[in-house]
């Protein structure tokens, strides 16, 4: 197969798969994948557990390498990057929030938030000014001492985004980051993941079974005011953030869209996943927002 150059395909295209087929253990897992995701947008990935969710977001970070297709990260094939390349996009371009739990138990939380920096050659005074500000983003800058089995759930989770986030990467990749918190909490994450996307411009990828994350996630803001403040805010239509819906089904993209297009359609596959025979819908879910002044206090919920 004859492949383009390695140069910058888009200004405006962050991730692109073209045509991308894989197979694990003789088992094909994605066919045909094909789907684009411009700077600053959000795309919202969910499906059955078994679709490819996971598999597409390892492939986009290159832990895993595709049997047919290509892959381009800001316009560059990764198929055609080397090793050290790779290492190089993974430890500055993009991050990854693991959907199992991933934090080294001996080490501190400034030496897990530190641990992508030290990888990379940064200096001290560089990776103490960078971890400084992302564990003050997730507001973890008072526990930097503390061990992974001093934390709550929330608070490892919250370890694992700045680890993610530091040196603030273009493209993020979630999978499924709430998985296993109570409802306070997730919300706490999800308003991280906002300020994140809104006041950093970052490119996401979002894997989610929760339904009703879409909507939180799709129809809020964020805004950094002059003294430094960040709000997130329901916003209106003129003003909602750029996002988008791919639902897998057995390792095909069967339905794309905008999220109110996901909620209002009537096609059998995607109904499947709005209105499961509960009767839920993605927008019976109420989060409550955790930056509010009547919340509970911080060791409550965390």
């Amino acid at each position: 197969m004859k492949r383009p150059d390695n140069k910058l395909r888009s200004a405006s295209t962050a991730v692109e798969f073209r045509h991308v087929f894989v197979s694990l253990d003789g088992k094909r897992v994605l066919k045909d994948l094909s789907f684009e995701a411009e700077h600053g947008e959000m795309v919202f990935i969910t499906g059955a557990s078994g679709s490819g969710k996971t598999t597409l977001l390892r492939l986009a970070i290159g832990l895993l390498r595709p049997d047919e297709g290509q892959i381009f990260i800001d316009g560059r094939e990764i198929e055609q990057l080397s090793e050290q390349e790779l290492l190089a996009i993974r430890g500055g371009q993009m991050g990854m929030v693991f959907q199992e739990e991933a934090l080294f138990t001996g080490l501190s939380v400034y030496d897990n938030a530190a641990y992508r920096l030290s990888e990379h050659g940064w200096s001290e005074a560089e990776t103490e000014r960078a971890v400084g500000e992302v564990l003050h983003f997730v507001g973890l800058e008072s526990d930097a001492d503390r061990l992974p089995d001093e934390l709550s759930g929330g608070m490892k989770r919250r370890v694992e985004i700045a680890r993610a986030l530091i040196g603030w990467p273009s493209i993020m990749l979630y999978d499924e980051p709430t998985s296993g918190l109570d409802p306070l909490t997730a919300a706490h994450i999800l308003d991280l993941v906002i300020r994140a996307r809104d006041v950093h411009g970052i490119t996401s990828l979002y894997v989610t079974k929760e339904l009703h994350e879409i909507p939180y996630l799709a129809s809020r803001a964020a805004a950094e005011s002059e003294a430094g403040e960040v709000n997130i805010r329901e916003t209106d239509a003129a003003h909602l953030p750029k996002t988008r819906v791919l639902l897998l089904e057995e390792g095909e993209i069967v339905w794309t869209g905008t999220p109110a297009e996901f909620e209002r359609s009537a096609l059998p596959v995607v109904t499947h996943m709005t209105h499961p025979e509960t009767g839920a819908r993605m927008v019976d879910f109420y989060i409550p927002d955790p930056w509010s002044k009547k919340r509970r206090p911080r060791e409550e919920i965390l």
